[in-house]
């Protein structure tokens, strides 16, 4: 009998990268997938970025950051390769 694959971790949830108001960067941050989709797209990612900010500045006893920017995380786009001068 052929055994079955596992799922993916990163199915449940959604990878994002953020830019902080200091221009400090966090990659990689970690969203419920069911969080997302719908007519609100990715902001109620914002909120729950937000919250695991505070959860980290009360640990922490820094107080936590305005975002910036938010986008999904994503593969590096591959690079064009360069064009020959002509003659």
């Amino acid at each position: 009998m052929a055994r079955k694959k596992s799922k993916p971790l990163d199915a449940e949830f959604v990878m994002f990268d953020i830019v902080y108001s200091d221009g400090s960067r966090s990659s990689n941050r970690r969203v419920p997938s069911d969080l997302l989709g719908g007519l609100d797209g990715d902001e109620p990612a914002r909120e729950a970025i937000m919250e695991q900010d505070q959860i980290i500045a009360e640990k922490s006893g820094k107080p936590a950051l305005a975002i910036t920017s938010l986008t999904r995380s994503g593969k590096a786009a591959p690079e064009k390769p360069a064009q020959k001068a002509r003659r």
